[in-house]
This record gives C-alpha cells, sequence and structure tokens, in this order.
C-alpha cells in the first residue's frame, strides 16, 4: 500500500513492504534533468575548492606577510625590465635581446636575499665565461678552414659539455655552483652554435651578456633594497626554534609518561599536549631546509648581527647534533607507546628523579636558544649541565633499588583471628625482570637523550667561540661556588 508524507518542502512517497518496513519510491529522472543535477554538482564542487584555495592563501599572507611583499617585488622588477621594450632609446641600445633580461629576472628572483645573490652572480658570471671561451672556440675553427670548422666547434662543446656535466656531481660544485655550471653549457652551446650562422658573434654575445647583467642587477637592488629576506637569519631563528621544540617535547613526554591516569583532561587541552608533544617533529625534516639556508646565507654580505664570513657551517653540526637529540626523544615516545608497561608502584619509585633530569635537559636546551637568539655566551650553562649530570647519577641509583623495591603480599594461611577484620600480610613480593625492563628502557633513553644534549652543547660553545659571542659581566663564581649550585636542589 502506498501513502505519501508531506511537509514544507517536499513530497515523499513511501510504500508498506510485507515486512512490515517501508520503502521510499523515487521518481524517474529524465536524462537532461540527471545531467544538470550532476553540472550543478561540479559547478559547486569547484566553487567550493576555489573557495578553500582562497581561504588558504589567505591565511598564508596572513600569517607570512613578506611572502605576498616578495610577489610585490617581483611584479615590480618586471615593470621595470619591461621598459627596456616599451621605450624605444632603450630597446635600440640592448637590440632584440631585452627578452634575456625578461627571463633573467623570471629565473633569478628568490625569496632570500641569499638565494637571489647566488642565482645571479652564477647566472652573470657563468654567461661571461660561456660567451668568452664561445667567442675563442669560433676564432680558432675560423682560422681551420671551411672544412674543418664544424668539426671543431661540435667536438669542442662535447668536450667541454661533458666535463661540465660531470663536474655537477662533485658535490663541493653542486652545493655553490650548480647552477652556474648550467648556464655555462646554455651560454657556450648558444655562442658556439650560432657562430657558425651569425656574422656579428661579438655584438650578440655583448648583447646578451648586458641584458643579463641588468636583469640580475635589477633583482640584487630590489632583494635587498625592498623588506629584504635573509637567508642567513631565517636559518638562525630555525635553530632557535628547534631547540625549544626539542626543549618542550623532552618534558612533555616524561611528564605524560608519569601522568597519573585518574587525572581528566578537556579535549582542548588534551590537544594542546598532544601539538606540545610532537613538536620534536619539525626538527627530524629540518635537514634539507637547514642546508639549502646555509649555503644561500655565505652568499649574502654582511646584515645585522652577521658579519662577512659569518660560520655558517657551524649552524650545519648544531642542526645534525639537534636531530639526534630528536632521534632519542622519538625513542621516548615509542617507550611510551609500548603494549608492555611498568606497574604504577615501579614508576612512582623513580617518577621524581626522571621529572627532575627531563626537566633540568630541558633548562639546558632552552639556554642554549637564549644563547643563539642574544648571541651572548652563558654563565648558566656550565651549572645547567652539570646538575644534568647529577641528576642522571641519582636515577642511576635509584633504578639499582628497584629489585629490592617490594610490595606487601596477603598471607594466605586458613588461619584467621575471628575478631581481626584486615587480611594479614606475608613476606615482600620480588620485583619480576618483566615488570622492570619498561623502566630500564625509559632510564637509558633519558641518558642518551643527555649524552646528545651534551654535544649539542659542545657545537653550540663552538659557534660562540667562532663568531666571537659577547660575554656576560657576571661575578665569577669560584670552583666551591660552582659545586654547591650544581648540588643545590
Amino acid at each position: 500500500m502506498a501513502k505519501r508524507e508531506e511537509n514544507s518542502q517536499q513530497l515523499e512517497w513511501k510504500m508498506d513492504m510485507p515486512d512490515r518496513t517501508s520503502k521510499v519510491l523515487e521518481p524517474k529522472t529524465q536524462p537532461v534533468q540527471r545531467n544538470s543535477i550532476r553540472l550543478k554538482d561540479l559547478v559547486m564542487g569547484l566553487a567550493m575548492q576555489a573557495t578553500r584555495f582562497l581561504e588558504k592563501s589567505w591565511k598564508i599572507g596572513v600569517d607570512e606577510p613578506l611572502k605576498f611583499i616578495h610577489c610585490l617585488k617581483v611584479a615590480l622588477a618586471l615593470s621595470i625590465v619591461s621598459l627596456f621594450y616599451y621605450m624605444r632609446p632603450l630597446y635600440d641600445g640592448v637590440g632584440g635581446t631585452a627578452m634575456w633580461a625578461i627571463m633573467t629576472v623570471v629565473v633569478v628572483f628568490e625569496y632570500t636575499v641569499g638565494a637571489a645573490l647566488y642565482k645571479c652572480i652564477n647566472r652573470g658570471l657563468a654567461t661571461a665565461a660561456g660567451g668568452t671561451l664561445g667567442i675563442g672556440i669560433h676564432w680558432v675553427a675560423s682560422h681551420s678552414g671551411g672544412k674543418f670548422e664544424p668539426v671543431i666547434l661540435g667536438t669542442s662543446v662535447f668536450i667541454l659539455a661533458v666535463v661540465v656535466t660531470f663536474t655537477r656531481f662533485i658535490p663541493a660544485v653542486k652545493a655553490k655552483y650548480d647552477y652556474g655550471a648550467l648556464i655555462f653549457i646554455l651560454t657556450l652551446s648558444l655562442v658556439s652554435i650560432s657562430s657558425y650562422r651569425v656574422e656579428k658573434l661579438w655584438m650578440m654575445a655583448h648583447q646578451r651578456v648586458s641584458t643579463v647583467a641588468i636583469g640580475a642587477s635589477l633583482c640584487i637592488l630590489i632583494s635587498i633594497i625592498f623588506c629584504p629576506v635573509w637567508a642567513g637569519d631565517k636559518l638562525h631563528q630555525q635553530t632557535i626554534c628547534n631547540l625549544e621544540h626539542l626543549a618542550s617535547s623532552i618534558e612533555g613526554y616524561v611528564a605524560e609518561y608519569f601522568r597519573n591516569d585518574g587525572v581528566s583532561l578537556s579535549p582542548t587541552q588534551e590537544e594542546k599536549i598532544e601539538k606540545k608533544l610532537q613538536e620534536y617533529k619539525c626538527v627530524l625534516n629540518s635537514k634539507v631546509t637547514e642546508e639549502s639556508m646555509a649555503n644561500y646565507a655565505r652568499w649574502e654580505p654582511a646584515h645585522e648581527h652577521f658579519t662577512f664570513g659569518y660560520p655558517w657551517k657551524q649552524y650545519l653540526k648544531i642542526g645534525a647534533a639537534a636531530r639526534n637529540c630528536a632521534y632519542s626523544i622519538d625513542n621516548i615516545r615509542s617507550c611510551m607507546d609500548s603494549q608492555m608497561q611498568a606497574p604504577e608502584s615501579l614508576k612512582n619509585h623513580i617518577k621524581e628523579e626522571c621529572m627532575r633530569l627531563s626537566t633540568y635537559s630541558s633548562e639546558v636546551l632552552k639556554e642554549l636558544a637564549v644563547m643563539i637568539k642574544t648571541m651572548r655566551k652563558s654563565s648558566k650553562i656550565d651549572i645547567s649541565v652539570g646538575q644534568m649530570n647529577l641528576a642522571v647519577q641519582e636515577l642511576y641509583n635509584v633504578l639499582t633499588t628497584l629489585p629490592d623495591h617490594s610490595a606487601p603480599q596477603q598471607s594466605q594461611s586458613p588461619i584467621e583471628d575471628r575478631d581481626d577484620t584486615k587480611p594479614k600480610q606475608g613476606p615482600p613480593a620480588k620485583v619480576s625482570i618483566i615488570e622492570i625492563l619498561p623502566l630500564v628502557a625509559l632510564v637509558t633513553l633519558l641518558a642518551e637523550t643527555v649524552t646528545r644534549i651534551i654535544r649539542t652543547v659542545d657545537e653550540v660553545n663552538k659557534l660562540a667561540s667562532l663568531a666571537q659571542f659577547k660575554t656576560n659581566v657576571e661575578k665569577r663564581l669560584s670552583p666551591q661556588e660552582l659545586e654547591t649550585k650544581i648540588l643545590k636542589p
């Protein structure tokens, strides 16, 4: 039996089935109607994707306005260099090679000053070297007779292309001059091959070098004058953030491991804690970015607190040491997620020492971050490291008492006093090795993390020595006072 149900929006028909259920009857739609519905869904889907794209773009622009300013700088450089086409005197000065200036701006203008300088200098020198060598090869080939000219040109291009391309696989060359080697091959091939048909070769090479120099100089000036973004400063800030993230993660994971399960947290607090714990993961994936920024920073002139010849390579060593600490923290996280966990009584036995060690480790990492940020040598770092080492020894001492740590065991005797309602306690039960293993693993990982933090301290101290960090003017402590500060709880 079919019946209908009406509401304010649509009319719906239902049919009662033999099994006492109802089935909604859907009207058959025509092909034209189905296609219109599909088209409508497609348009709505594209509109939603465009809306999400605009929202993400707006968020990026708000979070990092320098990226939007970079877009304006690129547009400004292209507008200025386009004047060589729009203005007849400028166009007559460079000829039809004005397009090379526009191509240079598009290719070499990068986000940071160091990256722009790297590409501009490489492109300028490689273009000049490739053009000069191409003209020299043409001169030799032209004086060798008409029959041998194409052979000499082709052989020279082949040999030089093989040699220069092979040099791109050498790590030292690839890190600094990879883009220049590519432009050298391009310019050499264009000039050498064109010389076989072009008569005014010197004029062509001169115009090409001039337009490339114009485009590169314009990029350098705009990137330095208008809101410059320094690769060295970004590397400096990223190193500081990495150390702060490690400090937050190691202290957070240890606190989470010993947190009482009976304490309930709101979803917002849980999300905040989880976000804080996961901060160390950005350190694990920072190698490529650090190497790229360190390479670009070496091309930048002196700026702010960074002098010419600043030891940017030392930041790579600090980053490598920080990543080793992050790997240890990741192992601690795996220990926490393991299915084999120690009893709460054993956890409480070493809780205080582990919490103290994580606090001291976090303080050392934070002190290193402050040391790099202020570019001043710290007088507290030795005290903090001493306290951290002392906390490790105390944790080892507490761990050796775990086999003697006993739990009361109820008496199994059937004879009980009628007036005594409490069960009697028997001899203490010894702790099994299976229960101790998770704690031994945790203590070992914490000790290994401390060792890697000390290596990070050594690398930061080396940076302070190479960069000549200033020394804080404070009262110099005697050995007895230093020992007292370390032993002070």
